[in-house]
């Protein structure tokens, strides 16, 4: 057998927008098209003459050439921008949608998880659409017999299973779709972004069953814009832009791609001037943040275990001398890694004039390789005078944090610590 489970060549799918669209015909619109046929023959062979213009249709490339393999038991992660084609291209491989061009290769059972409810009948109970989407899959009444409780202890709708789904809220008809899609064992799970409507603690519950699938050799493609998930889950990952495919490869070499691609990772902000997404009482501003050796030359990249400056500039007539300043360290799903905070080191900052600027000196920079976000925060006696999101990504790269040339491995984790092993011998 092969060990590959999917194969697409060359898949591409156009969509025409700005045209009619057709809708339900009665007969007294049947009636009309036969009488009018002549005329309109008549308008055509004239437009194509040339003295009438051609029609306003126009057509957009939703997917362009699209090639890849999965193999079996991967977890392949697909990204990109709205946009990208990334929903459109699960949705052929699910046969929704037929190609326009192009070819796919399926080899097993599929199970697709794209919109919330897809698949179910609203009128049927939660009971029913489990054996439905069950006989949809191929499978006999006996083996979704065998799975049964266990989709509805997942799904957490025990009180409700014999109600009609139409009565079910979002929360619960996500619940219940994905572990109908993820328990009825199919070969091949297909799973979009959908996964966002649930609260946080039913996402790690489903990524840990994706987790679950892919160990027992079956092949996963999720589409996620949460690069924390994909990280996490993702044996490897593509990136989707325009409709074709930008990269494939790993995961970190595919995020990475995608934040550069997106300008999303660089230079923390010379200028914060023009930024207008910010809050606070506005008194006192960020003007800038620069990151440097102890040396002052500017950094670009971060690397872990380094000793760097993080300078800040401030815009403002008076600086005041309860000032606080904070930089909050971010991962790339926005948790708080750590906050370097002038309040909890007691760091005063009186007599610092608007053309100076407060340097935050880290002795060694305890972040594992990857990408991370920054927050700035300020505030007075007042209250909070700014606080914006940077622009831009920071990224951290690999460095001698222990001193023996074995560095982290970017993803593995997001903090190191300053630790030592040895043997306590007895007296």
């Amino acid at each position: 057998m092969s060990d590959i489970a999917i194969r697409v060549e060359g898949i591409s799918k156009q969509y025409r927008i700005g045209g009619r669209q057709e809708r339900y015909r009665t007969l007294r619109d049947t009636i009309a098209a036969a009488t009018l046929a002549p005329l309109r023959r008549f308008r055509a062979a004239w437009r194509h003459s040339g003295v009438v213009s051609a029609n306003n249709d126009e057509t957009i490339w939703a997917l362009k050439d699209i090639s890849f393999e999965v193999k079996r038991g991967e977890v392949l992660g697909i990204i990109g921008r709205n946009g990208a084609g990334k929903s459109t291209l699960l949705k052929t491989l699910s046969r929704i949608t037929e190609p326009t061009g192009g070819s796919a290769d399926i080899y097993g059972r599929v199970a697709s998880l794209l919109e919330v409810g897809t698949g179910f009948h609203p009128e049927l109970t939660g009971r029913d659409n489990i054996y439905l989407n069950g006989a949809i899959l191929g499978m006999r009444g006996t083996e979704i017999g065998r799975n049964f409780d266990e989709i509805v202890a997942f799904a957490e709708v025990e009180k409700f299973i014999d109600t009609p789904v139409k009565y079910y809220s979002s929360g619960m008809y996500l619940r219940l779709a994905f572990a109908v899609a993820a328990h009825l064992q199919p070969e091949i799970l297909i799973v979009d972004e959908v996964l966002a409507v649930g609260d946080s603690t039913f996402q790690k519950k489903c990524i840990r069953k994706m987790g679950d699938v892919s160990r027992q050799g079956r092949t996963v493609l999720f589409v996620s814009h949460n690069m924390a998930a994909i990280r996490q889950l993702c044996t490897g990952a593509m990136l989707l832009s325009g409709g074709h495919v930008d990269f494939i490869g790993g995961v970190d070499a595919v995020l990475r791609r995608y934040a550069q691609c997106n300008g999303v990772v660089g230079s923390p902000g010379d200028d914060l001037t023009a930024i207008t997404d910010r809050r606070g009482l506005g008194r006192i501003r960020f003007r800038s943040v620069s990151f440097e050796t102890t040396a002052g030359d500017q950094l670009t990249t971060l690397t872990s275990g380094a000793a760097l400056h993080i300078r800040v500039g401030l815009h403002g007539n008076t600086i005041p001398a309860s000032l606080r300043i904070s930089v909050t360290i971010k991962d790339t799903s926005d948790q708080v890694i750590s906050v370097l905070d002038s309040y909890y080191t007691d760091d005063k900052l009186a007599g610092m004039c608007p053309k100076e600027a407060a340097i935050c000196r880290v002795k060694r920079l305890t972040l594992a390789p990857g990408l991370y976000r920054m927050d700035l925060w300020m505030k007075d006696a007042d209250g909070v005078q700014d606080w914006i999101t940077l622009p831009a990504m920071i990224e951290v790269a690999e460095g001698n944090f222990y001193g023996t040339g074995r560095a982290m491995p970017a993803g593995a984790v997001t903090t190191l610590l300053d630790y030592h092993w040895c043997v306590d011998h007895p007296a």
